[in-house]
């Protein structure tokens, strides 16, 4: 194999995303003059936080074998909650935790159905969706949550000249991977999106690595919601339509595989990326929010597509391959083999 092949074969796919990242990028700078700016870019990396730890939770779970349709419902619920406990209590920290709870909780109860109940994950995310957006809205009788305070520092405030919620992401992202590449739940997380099965076979607890992942996606969910509601500086029942579909859309963006078995927490991160600059660009210059929905939608679509072609391309060589390495089997009538001293060898 030439040079020029393994860099087609190898690296190329290895790093496309992180070149489509690039040009992306590029293509908005040039979009909008205002795309370059110091605000515009930190108010990039403050939206981006959000649907970034988002993805890295619903990328635990498809590497699984799983799904969560609830994160968006679910990270109102536990905002909205941190934000009454912050404005009973004062307590910043308190609200944080509780918060993270509430979206540990909801998660619980997924894994509790999908594990050991055997409920297919869709139809309980689904579920838990619409409890999740209901009891929110019937905890603030459909109403905002205003003044809240020092809360803001959350989702506003900085470090020096970095986002309090660029200091979220990054920490959470190298969280997430070292959970999937240097620890033994990691290997179990591939294992059983691989092959259910045989991971059972290996000894996998493949039910107690569904709750820790959903245990995992629920903590990732809740400090979410927290960073959302101190961002936009209120209370919202209605927060997060939609960011479910945002949160897988980003790690399938960066290469996990839809079937399971397949991700990586770089590509998840250069995904998310991707969808918060379509989303800031598109904005920027003045697409109204149902293209923009239009626009998602498409691009979910093709991503689940070319990953379904190219495993089912890969699927294809793979057999090809196997069947040229079979030795050929003698068809009928033929004479049996003889042995190199020129007689008949014993059937």
């Amino acid at each position: 194999m030439t040079m020029l092949s393994k860099l087609k074969g190898f690296e190329v796919s290895r790093y496309s995303i992180f070149i489509i990242l690039a040009v992306v990028f590029i293509a908005a700078s040039f979009l909008s003059p205002n795309f370059l700016s110091g605000d515009n870019l930190l108010n990039v990396l403050r939206q981006v936080a959000v649907i970034t730890i988002l993805a890295c939770g619903a990328m635990t779970l498809i590497i699984g074998g799983m799904i969560d349709l609830s994160a968006g419902a679910v990270m109102a619920l536990a905002g909205v909650v941190s934000v009454l406990v912050y404005k009973d209590t004062k307590s910043l920290l308190l609200a944080l935790v509780v918060g993270i709870l509430v979206g540990i909780a909801c998660n619980r109860i997924n894994a509790f159905l999908v594990a050991t109940l055997k409920t297919p994950a869709f139809i309980v995310t689904l579920g838990m969706m619409m409890v999740a957006r209901g009891a929110v809205l019937q905890l603030t009788n459909g109403q905002n949550v205003l003044q809240l305070g020092d809360f803001v520092i959350f989702g506003q405030g900085n470090y020096g000249w970095m986002p309090i919620p660029t200091i979220f992401l990054i920490a959470i992202t190298v969280l997430i991977w070292y959970l999937m590449n240097q620890t033994r739940y990691g290997r179990s997380v591939y294992a059983v999106g691989g092959n259910e099965e045989a991971a059972r076979a290996a000894g996998i607890a493949v039910e107690r690595v569904k709750y820790n992942a959903y245990i995992v996606n629920g903590l990732l969910v809740g400090i979410a919601g927290v960073i959302f509601m101190s961002r936009v500086n209120a209370g919202l029942p209605n927060a997060g339509v939609g960011y479910e579909l945002q949160a897988i859309t980003a790690p399938i963006i960066g290469g996990t595989s839809f079937s399971g078995g397949v991700g990586t927490t770089a590509g998840t991160l250069a995904g998310a990326l991707i969808v918060g600059l379509l989303g800031n660009i598109m904005n920027l210059t003045g697409v109204g929010s149902y293209i923009q929905q239009i626009v998602m939608g498409v691009i979910i679509a093709v991503a689940v597509a070319y990953d379904v072609w190219s495993k089912r391309g890969k699927a294809k060589t793979v057999i090809l391959k196997s069947r040229k390495e079979e030795p050929p089997t003698a068809s009928p009538g033929t004479a049996p083999e003889t042995s190199p001293a020129g007689t008949r060898s014993a059937l």
